[in-house]
């Protein structure tokens, strides 16, 4: 058995090129419940057609929304659990003019921008994100890893 290394004790230096392809990607899907799938559908139609994805499925009220031909990213009603606890939901975007339209489109589509497009040297040089809040109040960002 493996001993645990204390995460303070580990390298931060690590030679890591975020940009490369993987084969396989982490997560498969994601879903998240919304109080008011009209909305929240209309908000996601308008703002990832602007970084390529659609939507690609509807099961009844539930959405399913990618690149296709696989749906990655899920909306339905909220019928489990109580209360509300935001999320914070990250999507690729090719390039920088895409993490700027994205943003636009929320904006446009009446979202709380909160924070405008910009390098984010804190995650790695390259990291170019913009953030916003969906119609049920989630985290969501288009980010690029690519330079200028």
């Amino acid at each position: 058995m493996s001993e645990a290394v204390p995460a303070d004790s580990r390298s931060n230096e690590r030679d890591v090129d975020v940009t490369a392809e993987q084969d396989v990607p982490m997560i498969d899907h994601v879903s998240i419940q919304c109080a008011d799938v009209a909305a929240t559908t209309a908000f996601y139609d308008t703002v990832l057609a602007t970084i390529g994805g659609e939507r690609i499925l509807e099961y009844g009220d539930v959405i399913g929304y990618g690149v296709p031909p696989m749906p990655d990213f899920w909306i339905g009603p909220h019928n489990t659990g109580q209360g509300f606890r935001e999320s914070h939901i990250a999507f690729s975007a090719p390039d920088r003019t895409a993490v700027r339209a994205f943003v636009e489109a929320a904006r446009a589509a009446g979202a709380t921008v909160l924070h405008e497009p910009k390098v984010w040297p804190e995650y790695h040089p390259h990291y170019y994100g913009g953030f916003v809040r969906d119609p049920d109040g989630n985290n969501v960002e288009a980010v690029c890893h690519l330079s200028e």
